[in-house]
Protein backbone atom coordinates (compact mmCIF):
# COMPACT_ATOMS: atom_id res chain seq x y z
CA UNK A 1 0.00 0.00 0.00
CA UNK A 2 1.30 3.16 -1.06
CA UNK A 3 1.90 5.74 1.97
CA UNK A 4 0.18 9.36 1.57
CA UNK A 5 2.82 11.88 0.62
CA UNK A 6 1.63 14.35 2.29
CA UNK A 7 1.57 12.43 5.75
CA UNK A 8 4.99 10.46 4.82
CA UNK A 9 7.05 13.93 4.75
CA UNK A 10 4.61 15.29 7.68
CA UNK A 11 3.14 18.33 5.18
CA UNK A 12 0.04 19.69 7.83
CA UNK A 13 -1.18 22.61 5.17
CA UNK A 14 -1.35 22.19 1.31
CA UNK A 15 -0.16 25.88 -0.04
CA UNK A 16 -2.55 26.74 -3.22
CA UNK A 17 0.78 29.35 -4.34
CA UNK A 18 2.82 26.63 -4.05
CA UNK A 19 1.82 25.46 -7.61
CA UNK A 20 5.41 23.10 -8.45
CA UNK A 21 3.79 20.68 -5.76
CA UNK A 22 0.16 20.90 -7.27
CA UNK A 23 1.01 19.98 -10.97
CA UNK A 24 2.02 16.77 -9.61
CA UNK A 25 -1.20 15.96 -9.00
CA UNK A 26 -2.67 16.94 -11.68
CA UNK A 27 -2.95 14.74 -14.92
CA UNK A 28 -1.49 16.22 -18.59
CA UNK A 29 -4.68 17.57 -19.49
CA UNK A 30 -4.80 19.67 -15.94
CA UNK A 31 -7.37 17.37 -14.15
CA UNK A 32 -7.64 17.02 -10.70
CA UNK A 33 -5.50 13.15 -10.59
CA UNK A 34 -8.12 10.49 -8.30
CA UNK A 35 -6.77 9.06 -5.07
CA UNK A 36 -6.19 5.74 -6.56
CA UNK A 37 -3.38 6.91 -8.84
CA UNK A 38 -1.79 9.83 -6.42
CA UNK A 39 -2.01 7.42 -3.15
CA UNK A 40 -3.18 10.93 -1.36
CA UNK A 41 -5.43 9.71 1.83
CA UNK A 42 -8.61 11.14 2.07
CA UNK A 43 -8.13 14.09 4.15
CA UNK A 44 -5.37 15.31 2.31
CA UNK A 45 -7.20 14.68 -1.30
CA UNK A 46 -10.16 17.15 0.17
CA UNK A 47 -7.15 19.91 1.08
CA UNK A 48 -5.20 19.10 -2.29
CA UNK A 49 -8.76 19.68 -3.87
CA UNK A 50 -9.50 23.02 -2.36
CA UNK A 51 -5.79 24.28 -3.15
CA UNK A 52 -6.07 23.20 -6.84
CA UNK A 53 -9.21 25.05 -6.93
CA UNK A 54 -8.04 28.50 -5.25
CA UNK A 55 -5.30 28.42 -7.27
CA UNK A 56 -6.94 27.83 -10.82
CA UNK A 57 -9.38 30.85 -9.62
CA UNK A 58 -6.05 32.79 -8.89
CA UNK A 59 -4.98 31.87 -12.41
CA UNK A 60 -1.59 30.56 -10.75
CA UNK A 61 -2.73 27.10 -12.41
CA UNK A 62 -4.18 26.65 -15.74
CA UNK A 63 -7.83 25.00 -16.45
CA UNK A 64 -6.78 23.13 -19.21
CA UNK A 65 -3.54 22.41 -20.69
CA UNK A 66 -4.49 24.04 -24.86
Amino acid sequence: IMQCHFCQNNIKKIDFKNTELLLKFMSEMRKIRPRKKTGVCATHQRKLKTAIKRARHLALVPYTNL
